[in-house]
């Protein structure tokens, strides 16, 4: 009974999601028959594809603010009177708007979404009053968080423009209302969105028919292909191999039992952080190493044992090659354990057109890693020059040539 159990929560987690096409807006649902209900759209409208620095950012803090229905104060305390909570979340792919309430409260939260969608209003008094102050508290929190900016600062190294455009305005780059709304009429065109909900899509079918006005404007394409950076800290390649994944999880110092000592080749000493960085994109991977401390001179010890760890790796046993997949497919399943996963996961596949929503077809591409292509993604990895970003007493820093890079 117990493994019959089981075979049937594998098989509802395969085939988890449904997705339909509604008059040209790509729908997708997972019913978790939960209390709760979240709905997401999520867009094409990441930094990659902003046209200005920084305007993907102030549309993001744009969210829910006024549209013709109502004020941005309006749309704040209506939503709490249905205990609902709103957020938008950007990456540099796609901006999420969503909603969180509870079941049976469909309607009212469809409406908000269909009219920051279709009726926003860019005013200059919201701008300058609501969404600049935002900006500047992220960018403020940004500058106070070393690993972000360093991975912001890769990003940039390694691809330049398209995935290397940050995901924070600066004052170097001024935005206006109007180079807002520019934008948002290209990131919410037709086809150009999907709408994710955790709850049945039979369910919230008809909410989509009475309340879809839609933006109508040329879909955003994709920018040209990105540059091909030549790094041991960061790999870009024109679809993301499952060796990186397998990669990661190998360095991934994190061990598998709390307490327990971890099998990680890039373990550092008392009060250094040492992590791998795997950031999958649709078209890119950025890969590295990442080395916090205290001090200049043991971030030094740590990253030059972290990047004999990386080059040693192209010798790893079978055995240990067997467990860093396991711990990949583990992590990229975990990964749509939560609402933000899933819409993460799922969203990207409905909006790039898949008809495959479900986890699968990515963790069978791990299966496919063998030892002679691990090692080979490992060789050309170190062979290539770094991507290499200092942040903290830059004078006492190493530079790339003193850690081995």
């Amino acid at each position: 009974m117990l493994a019959s159990t089981r075979a049937s929560v594998r098989l509802a987690r395969r085939s988890f999601a449904t997705a339909v096409d509604l008059a040209g807006i790509k729908l997708a649902a997972i019913d978790s028959n939960q209390p709760t209900v979240a709905l997401t759209v999520l867009a094409k409208a990441g930094s990659r594809y902003q046209q200005k620095p920084g305007v993907a950012h102030a549309l993001k803090n744009f969210a829910f603010k006024s549209t013709a229905d109502r004020s941005a104060l309006g749309t704040v305390r209506e939503s709490e009177l249905y205990g609902g909570v709103l957020s938008s979340t950007l990456t540099r792919e796609h901006l999420a708007l969503t909603a969180e309430f509870l079941r049976g409260d469909e309607e009212f939260f469809v409406k908000v979404l269909a009219s920051v969608i279709a009726s926003s209003k860019y005013y200059r008094h919201d701008y300058e009053e609501l969404v600049l102050p935002a900006i500047q508290s992220e960018v403020n929190d940004l500058h106070r968080d070393p690993a972000t900016l360093a991975v912001e600062l890769a990003h940039a190294l390694a691809f330049r423009n398209g995935l290397g455009a940050s995901l924070f305005a600066t004052a170097h780059t001024p935005v206006t209302a109007t180079d807002v709304e520019q934008f948002a009429a290209s990131a919410f065109a037709k086809g150009n969105f999907a709408h994710a909900f955790a709850s049945s899509e039979t369910r919230l079918r008809p909410e989509y028919r009475a309340h879809r006005v839609l933006r109508r404007g040329r879909t955003a394409s994709s920018p040209t292909a990105a540059r091909r950076p030549s790094s041991s800290a960061s790999a870009l390649l024109v679809c993301p191999p499952p060796e990186l994944a397998a990669l990661a999880a190998h360095l991934d110092p994190n061990p598998s039992v709390k307490w327990a000592k971890s099998a990680s080749p890039i373990l550092a000493g008392e009060n250094i952080s040492a992590q791998a960085v795997y950031l999958p994109y649709s078209d890119a991977a950025l890969v590295g190493l990442l080395i916090q401390g205290p001090t200049a001179a043991g971030v030094r010890e740590a990253g030059k044992a972290a990047v004999a760890a990386l080059k040693g790796t192209s010798g790893v046993k079978a055995e240990e090659l067997k467990s860093a997949v396991a711990k990949a497919k583990f992590r990229m399943a975990a990964s749509a354990d939560g609402r933000a996963g899933i819409i993460d996961v799922l969203g990207s596949k409905v909006l790039a057109g898949s008809s495959e929503t479900s986890l699968d077809a990515s963790i069978a591409s791990l299966d496919k890693v063998t030892s002679t292509g691990f090692t080979k993604a490992v060789a050309d990895l170190v062979k290539s020059k770094p991507t290499y970003v200092a942040i903290g007493d830059t004078q006492a820093l190493p530079f790339a040539d003193e850690l081995g890079l």
